[in-house]
């Protein structure tokens, strides 16, 4: 039995998010399909999809893992970091892609890519090290817990961090590559984003090409069940890094852990 979205009787009212429109300086409504192609859903097209495909799919929108390996406040304070890495505040609720708990899961059940950098200890202890790290960052600098942090504060903890250089703590982060931490992190991340449909449908994936495939490979051209790419333009509110300049130089793009596949 395939899922599909229910309809609703009545619309509750839209959700703002806290991106600006640029044409009228207005807040930017959530939407269940934010991005460049609104209208758009993988899912409508399971159908042509093998069987094992969609099982594997549909498994990632209704099938989310409980959390099991952090504690309680230490997902707390995940899904905080986790929130200004890969922000989801233009998406409706019911479309939000929950990082966590497949993190979570990859942690408990120890799935790994079978090595170790040296100067890494095993992704969980890095893990709640990192957490540790943060926390006392957090309260060294402001005197309060990671999640009570305004959002500019946040950033800038987690901006020392993907430089490299820890504004406090310093003895915590001692024995925590920060480099390698950091590119974990964000492949982790990353790695449950967009493998997830919600995200196909945000950049125009159409989803597994087997066994239907794709034919307009040449020119740019869209398949015929595809839809026309939209501007999608958003000012980030001021308490933020975002919009900001930043020097990406140095950064390495690839995993630094142990698991990890994007």
């Amino acid at each position: 039995m395939f899922w599909k979205r229910k309809p609703r009787a009545v619309s509750p009212p839209a959700k703002v998010s806290p991106l600006i429109d640029p044409s009228d300086r207005l807040p930017i409504p959530c939407k269940e399909t934010p991005g460049y192609y609104p209208g758009f859903h993988t899912l409508d097209q399971q159908k042509f999809w093998d069987e094992a495909t969609r099982k594997v799919v549909l498994s990632r929108v209704a099938d989310i893992p409980p959390i099991r390996f952090f504690s309680a406040a230490e997902a707390a304070t995940m899904m905080a970091v986790i929130a200004r890495i890969l922000p989801q505040d233009d998406r409706a609720e019911c479309t939000r892609i929950p990082i966590l708990p497949a993190i979570d899961e990859r942690l408990y059940l120890n799935r790994i890519e079978g090595y170790r950098y040296e100067d890494m200890p095993p992704d969980q202890e890095a893990y709640r090290l990192a957490i540790r790290a943060i926390e006392a960052m957090a309260q060294q600098l402001h005197r309060k817990p990671f999640t009570a942090l305004k959002t500019i504060h946040q950033e800038k903890l987690l901006q020392s961090l993907h430089d490299n250089k820890p504004l406090v703590a310093k003895e915590l982060w001692q024995g925590l590559n920060v480099k390698r931490f950091w590119a974990m992190l964000v492949s982790d991340c990353c790695a449950v984003y967009y493998a997830h449909p919600f995200a196909w449908d945000e950049i125009g994936f159409g989803g597994p090409a087997y066994p239907r495939g794709y034919m307009r490979l040449e020119g740019g051209e869209a398949e015929s069940w595809e839809v026309d790419e939209q501007r999608y333009d958003w000012l980030a509110p001021d308490d933020t890094l975002s919009d900001h300049p930043q020097q990406t130089g140095g950064q390495e793009s690839s995993h630094q852990g142990q698991a990890g596949t994007h």
